[in-house]
């Protein structure tokens, strides 16, 4: 682990590891507002154009409030630690089906142990490289919401608990685990009915929710770690991958691009990532830090594997013994075979 005084002088650390109140509601508002935007400009404007649209974009503010959860998991997207807390559970985690402190647990792994055999994450970067006919598969199993489904119900089923409890030990388990994320999903539903728009929970809340952002979310899984050129030097194990407007817009949401950065500095806000990559390259570090000029070329570099070596693998979905892997939320394991799938 590089020591961040290393890296930054004292002055360029006191600013880049600022916490905001301010700015961490701040990104959370955009991120909503931003939902209830394309919601607003699909009704005004009702047609195939606008709605694909709307799925698109809702779908990458969707993975921001997962990635803003995750600034709050590392207590860095607000200054204020009840307020980095509540408003991470309660507008971040839960209307993303997941929990911060069950994610801080899981994912303060990943950065101990980043692309070592501890590293929980592996299993979502080793299998690179793999086959174009094997990433096609993979896509299309996401953008159909085969994976969202499949990983909700994984994740139903573990809440539930075992067949054989009492219903009441049951529905304990179930609100224990997805109480309150479902008192969230529930509020979504009921302020989309009272605005006379109901359907707009199912078209453009769990449709994006179980597509698209599944396909993007596979997408920054690949480009932050897989086909990384050194799994050993904390410089080159994770990647920063440059993304113009239009990619940050519906794949790259709130700086998550700047992963590289965010792994030299984990306790570094996403709102201050931009400026602490200028000061590591006008310290020098530039040339060494892993970089790629944007994701069609990292997943170039991923499905490189000759089709004529394609495989396809077995999908596994155990949502009774099984946690997350690389997900946000509980009752899913990809599979070494899924993997590879």
């Amino acid at each position: 682990m590089i020591v961040a005084s290393k890296l930054l002088s004292p002055e360029q650390l006191a600013i880049v590891r600022k916490r905001s109140d301010i700015k961490g509601v701040a990104q959370v508002v955009h991120a909503w507002g931003v939902i209830i935007g394309m919601m607003a400009l699909f009704v005004w404007l009702p047609n195939p154009i606008t709605f694909i649209a709307a799925v698109v974009v809702i779908g990458g503010r969707q993975l921001g409030l997962a990635i803003l959860m995750h600034d709050a998991a590392h207590g860095v997207l607000c200054e204020n630690p009840k307020l980095n807390q509540f408003i991470s559970q309660w507008f971040c985690a839960y209307p993303m089906m997941a929990e911060t402190g069950a994610y801080r647990r899981y994912h303060l792994v990943h950065h101990a142990h980043t692309q070592q055999k501890e590293d929980p994450d592996l299993i979502l970067s080793a299998p690179f490289p793999i086959t174009k006919k094997s990433f096609r598969r993979k896509m299309i199993r996401d953008i159909t919401g085969q994976t969202g489904y499949q990983q909700r119900k994984a994740q139903i089923l573990n809440a539930l608990g075992k067949a054989d409890w009492p219903l009441e030990q049951r529905l304990k388990n179930y609100w224990a685990k997805l109480g309150r994320a479902t008192v969230a999903q529930v509020a979504i539903f009921g302020a989309l009915a009272l605005s006379g728009h109901w359907y707009l929970y199912f078209a453009l809340w769990l449709l994006p929710f179980l597509t698209w952002q599944q396909l993007i979310t596979r997408v920054r899984n690949i480009a932050e770690h897989a086909m990384v050129p050194d799994d050993n030097d904390d410089f080159r194990n994770a990647r920063h991958t440059k993304a113009n407007w239009l990619a940050r817009a519906t794949i790259a949401p709130y700086w998550v691009n700047y992963h590289v950065e965010h792994h030299l500095m984990m306790w570094v806000p996403c709102y201050n990532l931009p400026k602490a990559r200028a000061y590591l390259i006008a310290n020098g570090f530039g040339s060494r830090m892993e970089t790629q000029e944007g994701f069609g070329q990292v997943i170039a570099m991923a499905t490189s594997k000759p089709d004529d070596e394609d495989k396809r693998g077995t999908l596994v979905h155990n949502g009774r013994t099984r946690r997350v892997s690389g997900v946000m939320s509980e009752g899913f394991k990809a599979s070494d075979d899924e993997a590879a799938a």
